[in-house]
């Protein structure tokens, strides 16, 4: 096996500002794996308000592992490199170009390797925390541009929830003419009080469920909001692997999954499954991520509930060409692997 990498800066259309902190882009790093024939694709991508110095580690990281690991079995892999503390997004682009690989030689789309249809739930399109005036502007440019059919609103705002408010009338009546679904997610940025506020008046406004209400480790508080919750709650950043799940029963709907916090589809395999044993809903997500890594995503969206894959979307441009968007849904190519490719163009 012989492994590449290539970085690339990656640039937001429009920055995307949460609870946490606002990102204009990221440096993503891009891992080629090759066995003689078949090259697998995957792909390295921080999280918004992360420090902007995964790239120098991933390299590092990824350089050091192959030197002393053999890449062969995937799920080997895997637990290896989870033993030796690789960081989940590092991790998530060797497992991703694993996959693809192993799709590639098994001369199948991965969705049908994993044994998995293609998805037919539409993916949200994201937007980001802004003054009013902002939101009423950029939410129909999005909508029209990219046909989604559901609108995630990020909320969670520092500056309280009279912003969260107007935020969020703002980018409802924008949407109004597009008759998308809503959505809301928090980011963890707000208390159980500011949450018992928040989420009734939310489900009067026709909201569809709620992301992350509390602070990741807040769970006492979140499952005394779950007990009379009106709208289902859906937790992102207090779940990163399978085995954060059990805890979590009983105090929330459903999980969101992303490939870069859980380390990619090893870990989204074991994600779904043990979900699916507790009794609760399914949503994957995204990072600062392009068209190779969402074309992963995208494998497994016929085992979700929900689907938050539009962060390719907002890039100019996006470095690489994959799942397409179909009627507001991300869908997989049918070519071998995840079907996503650099363009050409890369420096």
């Amino acid at each position: 096996m012989e492994l590449s990498l290539r970085r690339v800066r990656l640039t937001k259309r429009f920055p995307l500002a949460i609870s946490r902190g606002t990102s204009t882009g990221s440096e993503n790093v891009f891992v080629e794996i090759r066995d003689g024939i078949h090259t697998g694709l995957g792909e390295c991508a921080p999280g918004v308000g992360s420090d902007d110095t995964l790239a120098d580690r991933a390299t590092e990281a990824l350089e050091a592992f192959a030197r002393t690991h053999e890449l062969t079995n995937v799920r080997d892999v895997y637990d290896r490199a989870r033993a030796e503390g690789l960081e989940a997004p590092i991790l998530a682009g060797l497992d991703v170009a694993l996959w693809d690989l192993l799709a590639k030689r098994a001369g199948l789309p991965l969705h049908a390797l994993l044994g998995f249809g293609k998805p037919r739930v539409p993916t949200s399109m994201t937007v980001g925390l802004n003054p009013p005036e902002v939101t009423r502007e950029r939410v129909p440019l999005v909508l029209r541009e990219t046909g989604c059919r559901a609108l995630k609103i990020k909320l969670g705002s520092r500056d309280g929830l009279d912003h969260d408010r107007a935020h969020f009338l703002a980018a409802k009546e924008a949407a109004a003419p597009f008759g998308v679904t809503l959505r809301v997610d928090a980011n963890g940025g707000w208390s159980l009080e500011g949450a018992r506020q928040m989420i009734p008046w939310l489900a009067s406004e026709g909201v569809d469920y709620v992301e992350q209400p509390l602070e990741k480790d807040a769970l006492d508080d979140l499952r005394a909001l779950h007990e009379d919750c009106p709208l289902p709650i859906y937790v992102d950043e207090s779940c990163q692997f399978a085995e954060d799940i059990p805890r979590l029963s009983g105090a929330a709907d459903g999980v969101n999954l992303k490939l870069m916090k859980c380390g990619g589809i090893t870990g989204a395999l074991r994600i779904i499954e043990t979900a699916r044993s507790h009794n609760l809903g399914l949503m994957i997500g995204c990072m600062g991520e392009s068209s190779v890594s969402i074309s992963a995503g995208a494998a497994l969206g016929a085992a979700m509930t929900h689907i938050d894959l539009d962060s390719h979307l907002n890039l100019a441009p996006d470095p690489a060409v994959g799942a397409e968007l179909i009627q507001g849904v991300v869908a997989p190519t049918d070519a071998p692997g995840h079907g996503a490719q650099l363009r050409k163009s890369l420096p």
